[in-house]
């Protein structure tokens, strides 16, 4: 991972955009704190609400089952 200040990252920009396309990630600091990261699309995370998730199962008789059995008993 490269890191690089802000400044340097601002006049410099374009060696930068062609070392992410070459697959390195960049890190900016702004007054010695990150504030960006930047990375190539093909390492890019997927946000968590957009992967796939495997639906939640529970064994045994469904809520809504119960509730519809105690309502044709007469609960």
């Amino acid at each position: 991972m490269i890191t690089v200040t802000q400044t340097e990252f601002r006049n410099h920009i374009r060696k930068y955009m062609d070392a992410v396309e070459q697959g390195e990630e960049i890190e900016v600091f702004r007054n010695g704190k990150p504030v960006a990261t930047l990375v190539p699309r093909s390492k890019a995370r997927t946000p968590s609400w957009k992967q796939k998730h495997e639906p939640l199962v529970i064994p045994g008789v469904s809520l809504s089952k119960l509730i519809l059995e105690e309502r044709e008993e007469g609960w």
